[in-house]
């Protein structure tokens, strides 16, 4: 399998890691913000913009993958999706990753008996079918979900679907196989284990990944620092970029 990595700048490895769906044009805004001082590799996720597929599609493959691709310490920021690749890709290989960011993350992203800051499975369910009959008007409805309740609502909308599909066309697969490892994934036994610096980077209006979910971790996360943008909801690197890359900075510059 192929993965698709653009690097960008030079100094200390930094990985980015997108969510369901994009690929790693999400972070063109912010990418500015790093490359004086650090080597910014975008990576589309296996299945997803212009990397191959992976086979099984399940979460520690996906970690597995890129963690081939970087056989040297990096940090690494992870949005949704990503976070919960980034987060297993940490508890396998915990000597390799100087720090994590979480953004707009969860160890678990659908609602279950003991956990309710998530998304109702129902919700999650319904993605499953209408991705049979629509996938682009899918991933597109996703994005609406993603910016719901933002104060720049129309603004984040606009630039998501303008990344969307910048490079290529996701198969129907690996979206199928991504909406099952949200469905399925939960890390909440885990995530105690994590023994790098962790950032928490969340939006106090996401309607996908609820603040609950960050006030969790942050107590869950023994070297973890919260940080909560007003107005945000789940894409707060858009709609709140200078002050996350300030956030980002000041805590990838005092590892």
């Amino acid at each position: 399998m192929s993965l698709y990595v653009e690097t960008h700048g030079r100094g200390p490895d930094l990985v980015l890691l997108h969510g369901w769906g994009m690929n790693g044009a999400v972070w063109r805004h912010v990418l500015p913000k790093f490359t004086d001082d650090y080597c910014v590799h975008l990576v589309d996720l296996p299945g997803h913009g212009k990397s191959g597929m992976a086979e099984p599609y399940t979460l520690d493959e996906l970690a597995q993958r890129i963690d081939a691709a970087f056989p040297f310490p990096v940090q690494v920021v992870g949005w949704s999706l990503g976070g919960a690749v980034a987060t297993q890709w940490a508890l396998n290989q915990p000597d390799k990753m100087r720090s994590l960011t979480l953004v707009a993350s969860t160890p678990s992203f659908v609602q279950r008996a003991d956990w309710q800051p998530a998304m109702p499975a129902e919700t999650l369910a319904q993605f499953f079918g209408q991705l049979q009959t629509d996938w682009r008007g899918t991933l597109k409805r996703f994005i609406g979900l993603q910016a719901m309740g933002d104060a720049a609502a129309r603004a984040v909308a606009r630039e998501l679907t303008h990344d969307l599909f910048s490079h290529g066309d996701p198969p129907l697969a690996a979206l199928e196989h991504g909406l099952e490892i949200l469905r399925d994934t939960d890390l909440r036994g885990e995530v105690g284990k994590l023994t790098c610096p962790v950032l928490l980077q969340y939006g106090d209006k996401d309607m996908l990944t609820p603040l609950g979910a960050a006030h969790w971790l942050a107590q869950a996360v023994a070297q973890a620092r919260l940080v909560v943008h007003a107005g945000a909801a789940h894409a707060p690197f858009l709609s709140h970029a200078e002050e996350f890359a300030a956030e980002q900075r000041r805590f990838l510059d005092g590892i």
